[in-house]
Order: C-alpha cells, then structure tokens, then sequence
C-alpha cells in the first residue's frame, strides 16, 4: 500500500469516527430531552396523586363523586357543579368551533386559491396565539353588553359569554388540523370524482371530507380538551358560583376557575380546601387523558392510508 492510500485510510476513519462521536452525542442529547420530557409528566401525576390522597382522606371518594353541592367553606365537596360547569363551556364551545371550523377547513382545501389559502391560513391561526386573557376581556367587555342587549336579565359573569369565546378560542385548531387532513387526501380521489360527473361541493362533501375523517375527527377531539382545560377566559367570562344550572346566562363555575381561585386565594397550605385543588386537578387530568386516548383511538382505526 502506498503513502497516498494509507493517508486517506486514516482520513476516511477519523472521518467515520468523527460521525460515530456526533451520532452518540446527538442520541444522548435527545434522549436526556424525551427523559427528561417523561419524568416531568410522571412527576405531575405523582403530585396529583399524592395531594388527593391526602384529600380522599378527609372526604369521602362517594361524597366526591355523588354531591350536587360544591361549598369548601362549608365543608360540601361534591365536584358535580364543577364538572357541570365544565361541561357547558366544552360542550358550548363545541357547538360554535365545529361548524364553522369544518366549514373554513373545507373551504381553504377545496375552493380557496393557494395565494388566498396562504394568507388566510396564517391569518386564522393567529387567533390561537393571542393569550386566553384578552379572550376573557374581549368576553366580559363585547360579548356579555352584547348578550344583554337580547337577554336583560343576564349577569356580569354568565355560561353564554363564556362558551362563545372559548369556541372563538378553539377555531384555528378545529379549522387548521381539519384543513392539512383534507389537504392530505390524493387528488386521485377528487379526479374520480370529477370524472364520475359529481360537482365539487359533492367531492368536497362525499368523497375528501369522509376520507379525511380520522383527522377531522381527532381535530375536533384535541380541540375539545382544549376547550375543558381553558382556564383565564373562563374564570373571567364565566364566574366563579359553582351551581347546576341549564340558565345559559348564568355564572357558573368551572374545574379550572375553581383551582384558579384557590390558587390565587387566602387558603393556608394544608388545608382541606387547599388538599382539594389537588382532587379537582386529577380529576380534569383523568378527563383530559381519556379525550387525548380517545382522539389516538379514533386517528388509528379509522385512519385510510394511500400508495
């Protein structure tokens, strides 16, 4: 072997080794990130497990779950106005986001030109970046005078205001996830249709809205747990009065106003109310949890993959 040849050898092996050296740095860097991802989300369960322990402890699991009274002053600690609150603003919500989401999503895969698509889309999804606080101003200061001017008897704090800006809130997500699952399905589709004679509202309603399903479903699921776990605008919006009501105009309270209020209160660490916090926290969890599970079913059964 000559000089020449010997010197790239030991070039070509620095270089390998060199690579190897960055491939295990770069695997260690990330995989401290995914470790260090996980034992965040482990400590956060560990911590909410542990507080409702010790809440669980004092109140009774039957009492928790089967009470219509929420009242820690009083020492009621049924959590069924919390949730029923909850459920108003989610459900609410729901009712605004879903139609006009969908509607905008069909609308910038399938009519919108590519130069109107890339203004809109980004325009849109502004609204996902403005901080949940200006909703809840944008509600208490626009939506409840406006509200009033139909409904007199309506409060400062009411479920109305509440679930109207929180589905403003939750659009982009509805309207953005639905939009690239739409954007994803094979004008193949779309041409057979047309070759069929169908006319595009019947591709864009029939053939690309059904194949892109999964993802518009799970859209619609993520954007729900958003809407559950919504906490500013809400406490603002909404009010603070735990109560089972179907007055949509009304206070009410949500899970998340209410550990915003303990949070920010003169409860003494330790304290019953205090050790409840930790209950209404893992219960949102355990909702949250099943809403993210359910979306991860949905996307994998009913997921249509394309050649």
């Amino acid at each position: 072997m000559s000089n020449s040849d010997a010197s790239s050898v030991d070039i070509s092996q620095a270089g390998s080794q060199r690579e190897k050296r960055m491939n295990q740095l770069t695997r260690i860097v990330f995989g401290t990130c995914a470790l260090i991802t996980v034992l965040t989300t482990l400590g956060i369960i560990f911590v909410l497990v542990n507080g409702s322990i010790d809440f669980f402890r004092e109140v009774s699991i039957i009492e928790y779950f089967s009470g219509l009274d929420w009242a820690p002053r009083s020492g009621e600690f049924g959590i069924w106005p919390l949730i029923w609150g909850t459920l108003v603003i989610t459900v609410g919500s729901a009712i605004i986001a879903i139609p006009l989401g969908t509607l905008t999503a069909i609308y910038l895969s399938e009519y919108a030109s590519p130069r109107v698509r890339s203004i809109l889309k980004p325009t849109l999804e502004i609204l996902a970046g403005i901080p949940t606080i200006v909703y809840g101003f944008f509600a208490i200061s626009f939506l409840t005078p406006v509200i009033q001017r139909f409904v007199p008897e309506t409060g400062t704090f009411n479920a109305a205001a509440g679930a109207i800006v929180v589905g403003i809130m939750i659009i982009p997500m509805v309207s953005s996830l639905s939009e690239d699952a739409m954007s994803a399905v094979p004008d193949e589709l779309r041409n057979a249709g047309y070759g069929l004679g169908a006319t595009k509202f019947e591709v864009s309603t029939q053939i690309v809205t059904p194949a892109a399903l999964s993802g518009i479903v799970s859209a619609y699921v993520l954007a729900v747990s958003r809407a559950i776990g919504e906490t500013m605008a809400v406490t603002l919006a909404a009010g603070m009065q735990p109560q089972i009501t179907t007055n949509i105009f009304e206070p009410i309270q949500t899970m998340t106003a209410y550990m915003v209020e303990v949070g920010t209160g003169d409860v003494s660490v330790g304290s019953i109310g205090y050790q409840s916090l930790f209950a209404v926290g893992m219960t949102l969890f355990v909702m949250t949890l099943a809403m993210n599970l359910l979306s991860l079913w949905i996307k994998s059964r009913y997921r249509e993959e394309y050649s």
